[in-house]
Protein backbone atom coordinates (compact mmCIF):
# COMPACT_ATOMS: atom_id res chain seq x y z
CA UNK A 1 0.00 0.00 0.00
CA UNK A 2 2.55 2.63 0.61
CA UNK A 3 4.48 1.86 -2.41
CA UNK A 4 1.31 2.46 -4.27
CA UNK A 5 1.08 5.68 -2.93
CA UNK A 6 4.52 6.74 -3.11
CA UNK A 7 3.64 5.81 -7.05
CA UNK A 8 1.14 7.99 -7.39
CA UNK A 9 2.70 10.68 -5.81
CA UNK A 10 5.65 10.13 -8.23
CA UNK A 11 3.53 9.96 -10.89
CA UNK A 12 1.86 12.91 -10.41
CA UNK A 13 4.88 15.39 -9.52
CA UNK A 14 6.08 13.46 -12.50
CA UNK A 15 2.98 14.72 -14.56
CA UNK A 16 2.98 18.09 -13.29
CA UNK A 17 5.96 18.77 -14.07
CA UNK A 18 5.91 17.47 -17.80
CA UNK A 19 3.36 20.27 -17.57
CA UNK A 20 5.04 22.92 -16.97
CA UNK A 21 7.36 22.42 -19.61
CA UNK A 22 4.94 22.07 -22.42
CA UNK A 23 3.83 24.95 -21.20
CA UNK A 24 6.94 26.52 -21.31
CA UNK A 25 7.62 25.89 -24.48
CA UNK A 26 4.10 27.27 -25.12
CA UNK A 27 5.19 30.77 -23.47
CA UNK A 28 8.69 30.80 -25.40
CA UNK A 29 7.04 30.38 -28.94
CA UNK A 30 3.15 31.17 -28.95
CA UNK A 31 2.88 35.20 -31.12
CA UNK A 32 0.12 36.52 -32.18
CA UNK A 33 -2.22 36.97 -29.23
CA UNK A 34 -5.13 35.32 -27.45
CA UNK A 35 -6.56 33.69 -30.57
CA UNK A 36 -3.57 32.42 -31.68
CA UNK A 37 -3.25 30.69 -28.42
CA UNK A 38 -5.77 28.75 -28.39
CA UNK A 39 -4.44 27.45 -31.79
CA UNK A 40 -1.39 26.50 -30.53
CA UNK A 41 -3.38 24.80 -27.82
CA UNK A 42 -5.60 22.78 -29.93
CA UNK A 43 -2.72 21.89 -31.91
CA UNK A 44 -0.68 20.40 -28.66
CA UNK A 45 -3.38 19.25 -27.02
CA UNK A 46 -6.31 17.57 -29.19
CA UNK A 47 -4.31 17.18 -32.81
CA UNK A 48 -1.15 15.76 -30.93
CA UNK A 49 -1.45 14.62 -28.22
CA UNK A 50 -4.97 13.65 -27.84
CA UNK A 51 -5.64 14.66 -23.81
CA UNK A 52 -9.45 15.87 -24.96
CA UNK A 53 -11.67 15.93 -27.55
CA UNK A 54 -12.51 18.76 -29.87
CA UNK A 55 -16.05 19.45 -28.01
CA UNK A 56 -14.13 19.29 -24.78
CA UNK A 57 -11.84 21.99 -25.81
CA UNK A 58 -14.29 23.72 -27.43
CA UNK A 59 -16.24 23.81 -24.25
CA UNK A 60 -13.39 24.77 -21.96
CA UNK A 61 -12.73 27.41 -24.59
CA UNK A 62 -16.26 28.58 -24.24
CA UNK A 63 -16.17 29.11 -20.40
CA UNK A 64 -12.98 30.72 -20.04
CA UNK A 65 -14.24 33.15 -22.89
CA UNK A 66 -17.63 33.60 -20.32
CA UNK A 67 -15.75 34.31 -17.56
CA UNK A 68 -13.77 37.68 -16.89
CA UNK A 69 -10.18 37.59 -17.61
CA UNK A 70 -7.13 36.54 -20.26
CA UNK A 71 -9.33 33.31 -22.28
CA UNK A 72 -6.17 32.06 -23.30
CA UNK A 73 -4.53 31.53 -19.89
CA UNK A 74 -7.19 30.35 -18.33
CA UNK A 75 -7.66 27.24 -20.82
CA UNK A 76 -4.51 26.68 -19.65
CA UNK A 77 -4.81 26.64 -16.22
CA UNK A 78 -8.32 24.25 -17.24
CA UNK A 79 -5.75 22.52 -19.49
CA UNK A 80 -3.39 21.70 -16.77
CA UNK A 81 -6.22 20.94 -14.26
CA UNK A 82 -7.48 18.46 -16.19
CA UNK A 83 -4.27 16.13 -16.77
CA UNK A 84 -2.69 16.96 -13.16
CA UNK A 85 -5.09 18.49 -10.45
CA UNK A 86 -4.49 21.70 -9.04
CA UNK A 87 -0.79 21.34 -8.97
CA UNK A 88 -1.03 20.84 -13.23
CA UNK A 89 -3.13 23.93 -13.09
CA UNK A 90 -0.35 25.77 -11.17
CA UNK A 91 2.31 24.56 -13.54
CA UNK A 92 0.42 25.58 -16.94
CA UNK A 93 0.05 29.11 -15.50
CA UNK A 94 3.85 28.92 -14.82
CA UNK A 95 5.41 27.85 -17.49
CA UNK A 96 3.12 29.91 -20.14
CA UNK A 97 3.43 33.27 -18.18
CA UNK A 98 6.70 33.55 -16.64
CA UNK A 99 9.15 34.06 -19.72
CA UNK A 100 7.13 37.11 -20.95
CA UNK A 101 6.21 38.09 -17.22
CA UNK A 102 10.25 38.17 -16.39
CA UNK A 103 10.98 40.13 -20.24
CA UNK A 104 8.41 42.50 -19.70
CA UNK A 105 9.91 43.50 -16.10
CA UNK A 106 13.60 43.55 -17.55
CA UNK A 107 11.84 46.20 -20.08
CA UNK A 108 10.31 48.25 -17.28
CA UNK A 109 13.31 48.10 -15.49
CA UNK A 110 15.41 49.50 -18.86
CA UNK A 111 13.12 52.27 -19.36
CA UNK A 112 13.05 53.52 -15.49
CA UNK A 113 17.26 52.89 -15.54
CA UNK A 114 18.17 54.17 -19.10
CA UNK A 115 14.66 56.32 -19.65
CA UNK A 116 16.20 59.08 -21.02
CA UNK A 117 19.02 57.16 -23.79
CA UNK A 118 15.57 55.15 -25.17
CA UNK A 119 14.21 57.22 -28.12
CA UNK A 120 11.34 59.26 -27.99
CA UNK A 121 10.30 58.42 -31.50
CA UNK A 122 10.81 54.68 -31.11
CA UNK A 123 8.19 54.57 -28.10
CA UNK A 124 5.77 56.52 -30.31
CA UNK A 125 6.69 53.65 -32.64
CA UNK A 126 5.48 50.74 -30.22
CA UNK A 127 2.26 53.20 -29.26
CA UNK A 128 0.89 53.17 -33.26
CA UNK A 129 2.19 49.64 -33.63
CA UNK A 130 -0.24 49.19 -30.60
CA UNK A 131 -3.12 50.29 -32.84
CA UNK A 132 -2.40 48.03 -35.82
CA UNK A 133 -2.61 44.63 -33.37
CA UNK A 134 -5.65 46.24 -31.59
CA UNK A 135 -7.59 46.51 -35.20
CA UNK A 136 -6.31 43.28 -36.22
CA UNK A 137 -7.64 41.33 -33.10
CA UNK A 138 -10.98 43.62 -33.75
CA UNK A 139 -11.62 42.10 -37.07
CA UNK A 140 -10.73 38.67 -36.49
CA UNK A 141 -12.90 38.42 -33.29
CA UNK A 142 -15.76 39.90 -35.65
CA UNK A 143 -15.23 37.27 -38.38
CA UNK A 144 -15.75 34.38 -35.51
CA UNK A 145 -18.31 35.92 -32.75
CA UNK A 146 -20.37 38.50 -35.23
CA UNK A 147 -21.70 36.13 -38.11
CA UNK A 148 -25.48 37.37 -37.90
CA UNK A 149 -27.09 40.57 -37.88
CA UNK A 150 -28.20 40.09 -33.74
CA UNK A 151 -24.76 39.88 -32.97
CA UNK A 152 -23.01 42.54 -35.07
CA UNK A 153 -26.01 45.00 -33.35
CA UNK A 154 -24.95 43.80 -30.15
CA UNK A 155 -21.09 44.39 -30.63
CA UNK A 156 -22.35 48.00 -32.18
CA UNK A 157 -24.43 48.77 -29.37
CA UNK A 158 -21.52 47.55 -26.68
CA UNK A 159 -18.94 49.90 -28.46
CA UNK A 160 -21.24 53.12 -28.23
CA UNK A 161 -22.41 52.20 -24.38
CA UNK A 162 -18.73 52.10 -23.40
CA UNK A 163 -17.77 54.92 -25.79
CA UNK A 164 -20.28 56.80 -23.80
CA UNK A 165 -20.05 55.44 -20.61
CA UNK A 166 -16.03 55.04 -20.42
CA UNK A 167 -16.05 53.19 -16.56
CA UNK A 168 -15.15 50.36 -15.38
CA UNK A 169 -18.70 48.94 -14.04
CA UNK A 170 -20.08 50.35 -17.73
CA UNK A 171 -17.88 47.24 -19.14
CA UNK A 172 -19.95 44.50 -16.76
CA UNK A 173 -23.20 46.38 -17.48
CA UNK A 174 -22.84 45.96 -20.87
CA UNK A 175 -21.59 42.07 -20.57
CA UNK A 176 -25.15 41.61 -18.69
CA UNK A 177 -27.37 43.16 -20.92
CA UNK A 178 -25.48 41.14 -24.00
CA UNK A 179 -26.07 37.80 -22.06
CA UNK A 180 -29.99 38.94 -21.89
CA UNK A 181 -29.80 39.89 -25.14
CA UNK A 182 -28.08 36.45 -26.52
CA UNK A 183 -31.17 34.41 -24.79
CA UNK A 184 -33.73 36.93 -26.17
CA UNK A 185 -32.35 37.00 -29.77
CA UNK A 186 -29.79 33.68 -30.20
CA UNK A 187 -31.42 30.44 -29.74
CA UNK A 188 -29.76 27.42 -31.18
CA UNK A 189 -32.43 25.24 -32.56
CA UNK A 190 -31.16 22.94 -30.09
CA UNK A 191 -28.28 21.67 -27.89
CA UNK A 192 -25.11 20.26 -29.01
CA UNK A 193 -24.39 16.49 -28.45
CA UNK A 194 -22.46 15.93 -24.78
CA UNK A 195 -19.11 15.20 -24.19
CA UNK A 196 -17.82 14.48 -20.77
CA UNK A 197 -15.07 17.09 -20.17
CA UNK A 198 -11.56 15.26 -18.75
CA UNK A 199 -11.87 17.03 -15.44
CA UNK A 200 -12.90 15.45 -11.62
CA UNK A 201 -13.20 18.31 -9.46
CA UNK A 202 -14.74 18.82 -6.02
CA UNK A 203 -17.57 20.49 -5.99
CA UNK A 204 -17.35 22.08 -2.15
CA UNK A 205 -13.39 23.39 -2.92
CA UNK A 206 -15.26 24.53 -6.20
CA UNK A 207 -17.57 26.57 -3.62
CA UNK A 208 -15.27 28.03 -1.33
CA UNK A 209 -12.50 29.18 -4.12
CA UNK A 210 -15.95 31.08 -5.84
CA UNK A 211 -16.79 32.63 -1.94
CA UNK A 212 -12.97 33.53 -1.59
CA UNK A 213 -13.40 35.24 -5.47
CA UNK A 214 -16.73 37.21 -3.67
CA UNK A 215 -15.37 37.95 -1.15
CA UNK A 216 -11.99 39.29 -2.09
CA UNK A 217 -13.61 41.41 -4.82
CA UNK A 218 -15.95 43.02 -2.82
CA UNK A 219 -13.95 43.37 0.84
CA UNK A 220 -10.58 44.43 -0.44
CA UNK A 221 -11.95 48.10 -2.34
CA UNK A 222 -13.41 48.75 1.47
CA UNK A 223 -9.91 47.75 3.45
CA UNK A 224 -8.02 49.42 1.20
CA UNK A 225 -10.19 52.87 1.23
CA UNK A 226 -10.08 52.14 5.09
CA UNK A 227 -5.93 51.50 5.27
CA UNK A 228 -4.36 53.99 2.49
CA UNK A 229 -1.53 52.14 1.67
CA UNK A 230 -0.16 52.20 -2.03
CA UNK A 231 0.61 48.23 -1.78
CA UNK A 232 -2.93 47.60 -1.30
CA UNK A 233 -3.85 50.01 -3.58
CA UNK A 234 -2.19 48.78 -6.33
CA UNK A 235 -3.48 44.68 -5.62
CA UNK A 236 -6.99 45.91 -5.54
CA UNK A 237 -6.52 47.70 -8.64
CA UNK A 238 -4.87 44.78 -10.21
CA UNK A 239 -7.25 42.55 -8.94
CA UNK A 240 -10.21 44.48 -10.05
CA UNK A 241 -8.61 44.22 -13.13
CA UNK A 242 -8.61 40.71 -13.63
CA UNK A 243 -12.31 39.97 -11.74
CA UNK A 244 -14.01 42.62 -13.96
CA UNK A 245 -12.73 42.72 -17.58
CA UNK A 246 -14.37 40.44 -20.53
CA UNK A 247 -12.17 39.87 -23.52
CA UNK A 248 -8.55 39.44 -22.02
CA UNK A 249 -5.40 41.91 -22.09
CA UNK A 250 -6.55 44.28 -25.10
CA UNK A 251 -9.68 44.56 -22.86
CA UNK A 252 -8.24 45.61 -19.77
CA UNK A 253 -5.81 48.30 -21.20
CA UNK A 254 -8.51 50.78 -21.00
CA UNK A 255 -9.27 49.32 -17.27
CA UNK A 256 -5.40 49.73 -16.40
CA UNK A 257 -4.70 53.26 -17.46
CA UNK A 258 -7.99 54.82 -16.57
CA UNK A 259 -6.50 53.40 -13.02
CA UNK A 260 -2.95 54.05 -13.38
CA UNK A 261 -1.88 56.70 -15.34
CA UNK A 262 -4.67 59.46 -12.91
CA UNK A 263 -3.42 58.11 -9.56
CA UNK A 264 0.47 59.00 -11.45
CA UNK A 265 1.78 54.82 -10.79
CA UNK A 266 2.93 55.30 -14.30
CA UNK A 267 3.75 57.51 -16.78
CA UNK A 268 0.88 57.57 -19.96
CA UNK A 269 4.17 57.04 -22.46
CA UNK A 270 5.77 54.47 -20.83
CA UNK A 271 2.32 52.77 -20.52
CA UNK A 272 1.91 52.55 -24.21
CA UNK A 273 5.37 51.75 -24.71
CA UNK A 274 4.76 49.02 -22.60
CA UNK A 275 1.91 47.64 -24.19
CA UNK A 276 3.35 48.25 -27.27
CA UNK A 277 6.53 46.34 -26.65
CA UNK A 278 4.24 43.47 -25.25
CA UNK A 279 3.21 42.55 -29.00
CA UNK A 280 6.47 42.04 -30.15
CA UNK A 281 6.69 38.64 -27.37
CA UNK A 282 4.76 35.30 -27.51
CA UNK A 283 2.49 34.00 -23.91
CA UNK A 284 -0.30 36.36 -22.01
CA UNK A 285 -0.65 39.91 -22.79
CA UNK A 286 -1.76 40.14 -19.20
CA UNK A 287 1.47 39.71 -18.49
CA UNK A 288 1.57 43.29 -18.95
CA UNK A 289 0.56 43.92 -15.39
CA UNK A 290 4.28 42.92 -14.30
CA UNK A 291 5.90 45.85 -16.42
CA UNK A 292 3.56 48.10 -14.68
CA UNK A 293 4.09 46.92 -10.99
CA UNK A 294 8.17 47.24 -11.56
CA UNK A 295 7.84 50.72 -13.45
CA UNK A 296 6.02 52.22 -10.37
CA UNK A 297 6.79 55.85 -9.91
CA UNK A 298 6.37 54.72 -6.15
CA UNK A 299 6.82 51.57 -3.50
CA UNK A 300 6.60 48.69 -4.23
CA UNK A 301 8.57 49.18 -7.89
CA UNK A 302 11.07 46.81 -9.57
CA UNK A 303 10.64 43.11 -9.79
CA UNK A 304 8.60 42.98 -5.88
CA UNK A 305 6.26 45.56 -7.83
CA UNK A 306 6.11 43.12 -10.91
CA UNK A 307 5.29 39.97 -8.97
CA UNK A 308 3.04 41.37 -6.60
CA UNK A 309 0.71 43.04 -9.69
CA UNK A 310 1.05 40.16 -12.04
CA UNK A 311 -0.31 37.83 -8.92
CA UNK A 312 -2.85 40.00 -8.49
CA UNK A 313 -3.83 40.60 -11.82
CA UNK A 314 -4.24 36.50 -12.29
CA UNK A 315 -5.40 35.41 -8.93
CA UNK A 316 -9.12 36.09 -10.25
CA UNK A 317 -8.13 33.72 -12.80
CA UNK A 318 -7.11 30.69 -10.17
CA UNK A 319 -10.13 31.13 -8.55
CA UNK A 320 -12.86 31.47 -11.14
CA UNK A 321 -11.71 28.61 -13.11
CA UNK A 322 -10.78 26.43 -10.16
CA UNK A 323 -14.00 27.08 -8.57
CA UNK A 324 -16.24 26.80 -12.02
CA UNK A 325 -14.83 24.05 -13.45
CA UNK A 326 -16.83 21.51 -10.85
CA UNK A 327 -20.27 22.94 -12.01
CA UNK A 328 -19.51 23.65 -15.58
CA UNK A 329 -20.12 19.86 -16.90
CA UNK A 330 -24.34 20.53 -15.94
CA UNK A 331 -24.21 24.05 -17.49
CA UNK A 332 -22.64 23.39 -20.82
CA UNK A 333 -25.17 21.01 -21.79
CA UNK A 334 -28.13 24.20 -21.52
CA UNK A 335 -29.07 25.65 -24.94
CA UNK A 336 -29.91 29.02 -22.76
CA UNK A 337 -26.29 28.78 -21.47
CA UNK A 338 -25.29 28.74 -25.17
CA UNK A 339 -27.10 31.39 -26.13
CA UNK A 340 -26.42 33.43 -23.43
CA UNK A 341 -22.36 32.78 -24.14
CA UNK A 342 -22.81 33.70 -28.00
CA UNK A 343 -24.75 37.71 -26.51
CA UNK A 344 -21.24 38.19 -24.19
CA UNK A 345 -19.28 36.78 -27.16
CA UNK A 346 -20.24 39.79 -29.26
CA UNK A 347 -20.63 42.15 -26.34
CA UNK A 348 -16.35 41.30 -26.17
CA UNK A 349 -16.06 42.48 -29.61
CA UNK A 350 -17.86 45.76 -28.96
CA UNK A 351 -15.54 46.32 -25.84
CA UNK A 352 -12.46 45.84 -28.10
CA UNK A 353 -13.50 48.15 -30.78
CA UNK A 354 -14.36 50.71 -28.08
CA UNK A 355 -10.85 50.50 -26.86
CA UNK A 356 -8.91 50.21 -30.17
CA UNK A 357 -10.76 54.12 -30.59
CA UNK A 358 -9.80 55.46 -26.70
CA UNK A 359 -7.15 55.02 -25.86
CA UNK A 360 -5.22 53.15 -28.24
CA UNK A 361 -5.65 55.52 -31.42
CA UNK A 362 -6.43 58.44 -29.78
CA UNK A 363 -2.94 58.32 -27.79
CA UNK A 364 -1.02 57.48 -31.23
CA UNK A 365 -2.37 58.44 -34.32
CA UNK A 366 -1.28 62.40 -33.69
CA UNK A 367 -0.73 63.29 -37.48
CA UNK A 368 -0.89 61.46 -40.96
CA UNK A 369 2.53 60.14 -40.88
CA UNK A 370 1.43 57.80 -37.97
CA UNK A 371 -1.69 56.90 -39.90
CA UNK A 372 0.56 55.85 -42.47
CA UNK A 373 2.99 53.55 -40.23
CA UNK A 374 -0.38 52.20 -38.55
CA UNK A 375 -2.07 51.27 -41.99
CA UNK A 376 1.48 49.67 -43.13
CA UNK A 377 1.57 47.56 -39.92
CA UNK A 378 -1.95 46.74 -40.21
CA UNK A 379 -1.20 45.09 -43.84
CA UNK A 380 1.85 43.24 -42.87
CA UNK A 381 -0.08 41.75 -39.51
CA UNK A 382 -2.90 40.72 -42.04
CA UNK A 383 -1.75 40.54 -45.18
CA UNK A 384 2.00 40.27 -45.51
CA UNK A 385 1.88 37.27 -42.56
CA UNK A 386 5.06 38.51 -41.12
CA UNK A 387 5.74 37.76 -37.62
CA UNK A 388 4.30 40.21 -34.90
CA UNK A 389 7.80 40.12 -33.11
CA UNK A 390 8.93 41.71 -36.88
CA UNK A 391 6.46 44.13 -37.10
CA UNK A 392 6.77 46.02 -33.37
CA UNK A 393 10.43 46.55 -33.61
CA UNK A 394 10.00 47.69 -37.58
CA UNK A 395 7.35 49.83 -36.58
CA UNK A 396 9.66 50.99 -33.04
CA UNK A 397 12.89 51.24 -35.78
CA UNK A 398 10.63 53.80 -38.23
CA UNK A 399 9.12 55.44 -35.67
CA UNK A 400 13.01 56.86 -34.24
CA UNK A 401 13.79 57.19 -37.52
CA UNK A 402 10.92 59.63 -38.29
CA UNK A 403 11.70 61.59 -35.16
CA UNK A 404 14.79 62.89 -36.93
CA UNK A 405 13.21 63.43 -40.10
CA UNK A 406 10.65 65.34 -38.33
Amino acid sequence: MASTTSDTKKNSVDSAWTIFLIFLRLGCTSFGGPIAHLGFFRSEFVTRRRWLSERSFADIVALCQFLPGPASSQVGIALGLSRAGYAGALCAWAGFTLPLAIVMTLFALGISTWGNAFPAGALHGLKVVAVAVVAQAVWSMARNLCTDIQRVSIAVASACAILAWPTAWSQIGVMCIAAFAGLWLLKPSQALPHDPLPISANRRVGFVLLSLFFFILIGLPILAQALPDQTLAMFNAFYRAGALVFGGGHVVLPLLQATVVPNHWVNNDVFLAGYGAAQAMPGPLSTFAAFLGASMQRTPSGWMGAALCLIAIFLPSFLLVLGTMPFWEALRRSVRTQAALAGINAAVVGVLLAALYHPVWTSAILKPVDFELALIALAALMFWKLPPWLVVIGCGVIGWALSYVA
